[in-house]
């Protein structure tokens, strides 16, 4: 079955429509845009301080809209009347996961705009970025099949907050706390190793370890999400 532009573009805008009206949901990409606005104000912001915000935004904005759009499905019981309908597995994840990768775009732009962080000169990590993205909506789409409600969602994003979100602000304690060294292979401090090298004018030859740990987060999470999608299915 060939890959239909209306089916994709239906539930694009079904998806699209829903989200505005629940605003306890809209209202959670705000968050790093709130950050953005605080750290502009603290004088000189280091480069750490630009990628914790780009990661934030991918954390809390990519992963949790992408959970709560297929989560509020489940809610309303029409998950499984689209899994049913002619659309294929790829019109549906794309359809819903174009939905977020715009919102989380747009956060991400307007917040970097606020913190005067430019993105010139920086196509690594721009593919670092994109790289993380598809991670993390691909995470989200994990949490929102296996949770049964948005109020369950949010709940289960805490864990995804703080741990991949936040991974920069709590790396620094792990002289302290010597469990935290897990935390230097989530893809943000990944995107700050890129961010690093790529300053420093690094080639690929020094940047591949980054983008090869990031590669195998999404490469694992493509995996579980496609197979539990699979397994609702038949459910």
């Amino acid at each position: 079955m060939t890959f239909s532009v209306k089916r994709f573009m239906a539930i694009f805008q079904k998806d699209l429509k829903d989200l505005y009206r629940n605003m306890y949901v809209s209202s959670t990409a705000l968050m790093p845009i709130v950050f953005a606005v605080i750290y502009s104000r603290v004088g000189e912001v280091p480069l750490a301080m630009y990628l914790f915000v780009i990661t934030l935004s991918l954390a809390l904005v990519g992963t949790f809209l992408q959970c709560a759009i297929i989560a509020e499905e489940k809610e309303k019981n029409t998950l499984r009347g689209l899994m049913l309908s002619p659309a294929t597995l790829t019109e549906i994840l794309a359809g819903k996961s174009a939905v977020t990768i715009v919102i989380t775009v747009i956060v991400t732009a307007v917040s970097m705009l606020i913190m005067g962080f430019s993105f010139a000169g920086s196509g690594w990590l721009i593919a670092g970025i994109v790289l993380s993205l598809i991670f993390f909506i691909a995470l989200g789409t994990w949490m929102g099949l296996i949770t049964r409600s948005v109020m369950e969602a949010s709940v289960y994003i805490l864990p995804v907050m703080f741990i991949f979100g936040m991974a920069n602000m709590f790396i620094g304690l792990v002289d302290q706390f010597s469990f935290l060294q897990v935390l230097e292979y989530t893809p943000g401090i990944q995107l700050e190793e890129i961010a690093k090298l790529g300053d420093a004018g690094a080639g690929f030859d020094e940047l591949w370890k980054p983008f090869a740990i990031i590669g195998a987060w999404v490469a694992a999470m493509l995996v579980l999400a496609s197979v539990t999608f699979k397994k609702r299915m038949m459910d």
